[in-house]
């Protein structure tokens, strides 16, 4: 038997919408991910990308090298020096010059000494269940105190937490099943202090962990050794609401509750709806390309983002946040940032289309057999209610006793 929740509103619709291409964003973006030339080690042990082709080219024509395409999960990575043939369970993540993760275990530790020094490599952090230990990388910095002194200089006294109890809290993931050891937690409050903190981090070779509301359930927003945790809790300010397009302006650390409430008190709500809305923050919700209850009707973060101001790993600032919902002037790079979970970047600042409030919702609580009766149901909703239908949800029996007791 399946307990079903559907809910639908009168109809409305978003758009997928395009962002500008700012000058010289593209080189500011693609430089520090340059991919090097295939190293001696890795040609000889039979890594490199393809066999040199035996086409020839017009005279003067500089061939590019051919791209090894290494397949991670349902993502497919493109770089000239690197074939990552493990097969094993992992989470994995896009590190960018000085990755925060451990070298890829089941590497040689030859390969793996010239991995690190790659600008553009991928790293791979186990599950929980896993029995292999991840090793810290030996090419990251050690914070000390003059480190802490300098972030003392930009944030104040307040923004560094060296707090026993308060850093343990965000060492650990909301499910407790994974713990880093990091030391230090910065509570910028600008996204030039970010840039600072970043650039900084970036020169003295020491790991980063961008945190939100720390809500996630696959570890991605702790530490997994003695990473300094950059929170963007106190970055929260609501910077502009256009009433008529219903286009909202915001910092990365606004918890999206006050998001929603804040906007239904304009009259529009916001295109997305999770269980942890009380504690998850939009830049969060935009890192991990959030979808919640409302995707069956709004979609994805993708489609509701104008636009992003984001923060690479060197300090630079890239300033995409546009508020218009069509424009072709150039390259998409905000969708680059969108599910990128802080590897390329830290997301500081949000526009966002929100959709009008509408005056009624209906809701239907319904009992299914079997799994193929849902499937049925779905089907028939979606023929009968079309674009209107916002959510359709299941509970099997299980779930509903856990509930219940």
């Amino acid at each position: 038997m399946a307990l079903l929740s559907l809910l639908s509103h009168s109809r409305t619709r978003s758009s997928v919408l395009r962002e500008p291409l700012r000058q010289g964003g593209l080189r500011a973006l693609l430089a520090p991910w340059a991919p090097p030339p295939v190293h001696p080690h890795d040609r000889a042990a039979g890594h490199a990308c393809t066999p040199p082709s035996t086409e020839t080219s017009p005279p003067g024509h500089h061939r590019p090298p051919p791209l090894d395409r290494t397949r991670l999960g349902s993502r497919t990575i493109s770089s000239t020096n690197h074939t990552l043939a493990s097969h094993r369970r992992s989470y994995w993540t896009l590190c960018p010059q000085h990755p925060s993760r451990g070298p890829p275990a089941g590497i040689a530790t030859k390969e793996a000494q010239h991995s690190v020094n790659d600008p553009f490599e991928v790293q791979r952090r186990t599950f929980g269940s896993a029995a292999e230990p991840i090793q810290r990388n030996p090419d990251f910095s050690v914070l000390n105190s003059d480190d802490v002194s300098y972030f003392k200089s930009i944030l104040g006294d307040t923004g560094v937490v060296q707090d026993k109890d308060r850093v343990a809290v965000a060492n650990v993931d909301w499910m407790g099943k994974y713990k880093g050891a990091s030391q230090l937690l910065l509570l910028p409050k600008s996204t030039n202090e970010v840039s600072k903190v970043l650039a900084y981090c970036n020169s003295r070779r020491l790991a980063v962990v961008p945190q939100g509301g720390n809500t996630g359930l696959v570890g991605g927003s702790v530490p997994v050794h003695d990473e300094v945790i950059v929170n963007l809790g106190g970055m929260d300010k609501i910077i502009s609401f256009d009433n008529v397009n219903g286009i909202l302006t915001c910092e990365a650390g606004c918890v999206l509750e006050n998001l929603s409430t804040f906007v239904e008190n304009e009259g529009f709500i916001m295109p997305l709806d999770l269980g942890a809305k009380g504690s998850c923050q939009i830049g969060g919700n935009i890192s991990t390309n959030a979808g919640g209850l409302r995707f069956i009707r709004y979609g994805s973060i993708h489609g509701n983002v104008l636009g992003l101001e984001v923060v690479l790993a060197n300090g630079t600032v890239l300033d995409m946040l546009t508020t218009l919902r069509k424009d072709n002037t150039g390259y998409d790079l905000k969708h680059l940032f969108v599910g990128s979970e802080g590897s390329l970047g830290i997301v500081t600042k949000v526009s966002i289309l929100t959709p009008a409030k509408l005056p009624s919702t209906n809701v239907a609580f319904l009992s299914c057999n079997d799994y193929m009766s849902c499937q049925k149901l779905l089907l028939a909703a979606r023929r009968s209610l079309g674009e209107i239908l916002s959510a359709f949800e299941f509970m099997d029996r299980q779930c509903i006793d856990l509930v219940l007791t």
